[in-house]
């Protein structure tokens, strides 16, 4: 876009988020481009007495987000892909996915081995406690949410918290996390450790821009995860996840998950195809967990 650009970020106001725009923004710079956040309050920040599936899904975090750039405030959106329900928002393209961090889960205060009997294990999301439910059926859950710093602040209360471990690499807090789950252990959220920047559809000037900043390899993953989480239905309340490699013979490997709520039930598959059909790869699977695995009952 030439020198002296000036683009503005909507974004949240955590300091997660704050990282993840001042990122975008050292991406952006060798292009002459200066950004300048755009803070906006979401639901999912202000509501936090109350799990996130039932103030409205993932969706909470970022539509008032979408809301700044869809009304002039932002020329773009810089988003935790994993918080961007898959089903895209008239007005609105997912303009770019940087190259991707790490996509796994952390546990903080004890490994999995180590949890004793009948621990208390803290988190927000459904995934996480269905697959934990799988792996150690005499756990107990409790909800957790919060910012980063006030989520650690209370990981001593607990046996163990769970939470993204990317989030705790950005944050200069890796040190933190007892054991990082390897994804056959617990298969990550879509878009877990992606970022996805959006922008208004047909402005070219910032489209040309972010264009610059894309990574083939991450984002062809990362619709493919969006495709599976689309085709169970957009924003799936049930545990659901995904992860998305590229594997040594270049075609891209996905692996997706469907549970009960109780983990009582855990399905996973599967498939591999080329890149450009990455999205259609995601609804494949997903059709197959729901049409041959009896996915469909979990979500009846």
């Amino acid at each position: 876009m030439g020198d002296d650009v000036r683009l503005r970020a909507a974004t949240r106001g955590s300091p997660l988020a704050l990282w993840q725009v001042e990122h975008v923004s050292s991406l952006l710079a060798p292009a002459g481009v200066e950004v300048e956040p755009v803070v906006v309050e979401t639901s999912g920040d202000v509501v936090l007495d109350r799990p996130i599936w039932e103030i409205g899904g993932k969706g909470v975090f970022v539509k008032e987000v979408q809301a700044a750039v869809l009304d002039g405030r932002a020329d773009f959106a810089v988003h935790s892909a994993k918080d961007l329900p898959s089903v895209e928002v008239d007005g609105l393209v997912l303009a770019c996915v940087p190259e991707r961090g790490e996509p796994r889960d952390a546990l903080v205060g004890s490994t999995l081995a180590d949890l004793p009997t009948g621990a208390l294990v803290a988190t927000g999301s459904v995934r996480r406690r269905a697959q934990l439910a799988w792996l150690r059926p005499d756990l107990t859950f409790t909800g957790l949410r919060g910012n980063i710093a006030t989520r650690l602040a209370k990981a001593p209360d607990f046996g163990a918290i769970v939470m993204a471990a990317a989030a705790l690499e950005r944050l200069g807090m890796a040190d933190r996390a007892a054991e990082v789950l390897e994804p056959d252990v617990m298969l990550p959220q879509v878009g877990q450790g992606a970022l996805a920047i959006e922008a208004r559809a047909g402005d070219d000037p910032v489209l040309a821009a972010l264009a610059g900043i894309e990574h083939g390899p991450s984002r062809v993953a990362v619709d493919a995860e969006r495709g599976f989480l689309a085709e169970l239905g957009g924003d799936c309340d049930l545990p659901a996840g995904a992860h998305a490699v590229v594997d040594a013979d270049g075609s891209l490997v996905l692996e997706g998950l469907l549970a009960s709520l109780d983990g009582h039930v855990v399905l996973r598959e599967s498939v591999s195809g080329a890149f450009s059909d990455a999205a259609a790869l995601g609804h494949a699977l997903a059709r197959s967990l729901l049409d041959d695995h009896g996915g469909a009952a979990l979500l009846a």
